[in-house]
């Protein structure tokens, strides 16, 4: 073999892995035919299988030169352009380098050394056989083409990114039913009409704790937290409603017995409002935990008594004042015995939130009128006598006092103010206001809580607002609510 041969088949053999160089490979029968002709026309054979820019980039460089991106194919065009100027068809390494499923997604395809040698061994098969069975490669060539195109589109398919999912879910929820967008509507439209209502309220709202900003002792800055902070605080001292159950001596109607005849040694006394809610507080909260016996039920009221005005009053009375009340019942040591275990029992919680603290927030909404004021102290005292109240917190029943008292001297509506300085709405306030107005249309049977408000200290309130209450208790009461009185 001619030397010039052998120097190409050694220069094709060097770049036959190199992915930048040309993917043409030289065969003995294509050496042979390429030395035929170059000696019949003196050319050099390395001319066909090389372009003049590829051999002088690599002269001068000294390496092959580096592709600039890998969807760079300028080498198969030249490889098919050297091909077509031999006369021979070319060769479809085409297809091993790029398919339709990926020119369409954007993919490329890096070239690697099984794809290279494929296109060199088809372009040899081709050059060896005659033309009619280059048809029959070609053809086969093509339909394992477009098996391979299927079955990468299917795997691309089955591969979609999140992005198509996200919108197939959105097109198929822009298809539900239109029934189901009404109710959507609907609610959303409910929500803006809450909102609008309560915005509406407050605005309506008048502010008056601005008025006293200038007052040091109304402490306006901080008067709000300081009834939100009563409100917690009255539900950990509120007692067992139902404490009555399990005090086997006792019944409800001497629970309102007691109470009465506390209010009497009260007035005697001439103590604080404050100093009665207390006691009433300390022996609800001591019978809801222990179990007192008939005839110790009068030491447990006087001492009550005792302890709350030493908790409320500036000068308290003496010990032996309060056994002297009980008809010396009760000697002092007695007294102060029980006071210990009063308070043991209560864990020295004393911290009773009391509903005339209450009332005097709503007073100041209402311009502080002196009648309604008065009329609603002796509602509020009345849940101390009647324990159907127990279930209810005394800023509760402080609202319904005060409602009550506007309707029976009639004072006007209840407001956006007065309901945002009580706390309560009229429909809250409305079972509250309706025991009260039961008991007022029943008869007088606490005789001491009667008399006291039916002097002129207190406006005759206990007379007007029984005399209210006869004669429109029944727009308020049903009948099914008059129960008999016999148990209080």
């Amino acid at each position: 073999m001619p030397p010039q041969v052998r120097s190409l088949r050694t220069r094709g053999a060097m770049n036959e892995n190199d992915e930048n160089g040309p993917s043409t490979r030289v065969t003995r029968a294509k050496a042979a035919a390429l030395s035929t002709e170059g000696q019949a026309a003196n050319v050099p054979a390395k001319k066909p299988l090389q372009t003049k820019k590829v051999a002088t980039s690599t002269a001068n460089n000294g390496a092959p030169r580096r592709r600039a991106a890998l969807g760079d194919v300028s080498n198969v065009t030249k490889s098919e352009n050297t091909e077509t100027k031999e006369g021979k068809k070319p060769a479809t390494s085409k297809i091993g380098l790029t398919s339709k499923a990926t020119s369409q997604t954007g993919g490329v395809q890096k070239l690697s050394r099984t794809n290279t040698s494929r296109t060199g061994t088809t372009a040899t098969a081709t050059a060896k056989k005659p033309s009619s069975e280059t048809k029959r490669v070609g053809s086969a060539q093509v339909k394992r083409t477009s098996s391979q195109k299927s079955v990468q589109e299917k795997t691309l398919q089955a591969e979609e990114p999140p992005r198509k999912k996200v919108e197939v879910e959105k097109k198929a929820a822009e298809k539900q039913p239109p029934v189901e967008k009404v109710s959507t509507v609907k609610e959303e439209l409910e929500v803006p009409v809450a909102d609008n209502a309560k915005q509406a309220f407050e605005d309506a709202v008048v502010d008056l704790d601005t008025e006293d900003l200038d007052d040091p002792l109304m402490v306006a800055e901080y008067v709000v937290e300081i009834f939100d902070y009563l409100r917690d605080l009255e539900i950990e001292t509120q007692p067992n409603p139902e404490y009555i159950e399990h005090q086997p001596d006792l019944e409800w109607k001497m629970r309102g017995i007691l109470v009465d005849w506390l209010i009497e040694v009260h007035t005697r006394f001439r103590l604080l409002p404050e100093t009665l809610f207390l006691a009433v507080n300390i022996i609800d909260r001591f019978l809801s935990a222990e179990v007192v016996a008939l005839d110790r039920l009068q030491l447990v009221g006087v001492t009550a008594m005792f302890i709350a005005s030493k908790y409320e009053e500036i000068l308290s009375p003496h010990v032996a004042n309060f056994s002297h009340v009980a008809d010396e019942t009760f000697s002092d040591k007695e007294i102060l015995d029980a006071e210990r275990h009063i308070l043991a029992t209560l864990e020295y919680n004393m911290s009773y939130p009391n509903p005339m603290n209450f009332l005097r927030r709503i007073s100041k909404a209402d311009n502080y009128d002196i009648q309604t004021r008065t009329l609603a102290k002796y509602l509020i005292e009345i849940s101390l006598l009647d324990h159907r109240f127990l279930v209810y917190q005394q800023s509760h029943v402080a609202a319904a006092a005060m409602y009550l008292a506007r309707v029976i001297l009639d004072q006007g509506p209840w407001d956006a103010t007065l309901a945002h300085y009580a706390g309560y709405t009229e429909d809250e306030i409305d079972p509250v206001f309706r025991l009260m107005v039961d008991y007022l249309h029943r008869p007088v049977c606490h005789e001491a809580f009667f008399k006291k408000y039916a002097s002129k200290k207190f406006l005759k309130a206990s007379i007007i607002t029984r005399q209210w209450a006869k004669k429109y208790h029944h727009y308020y009461i049903k009948s099914s609510l008059a129960q008999s009185y016999s148990s209080l």
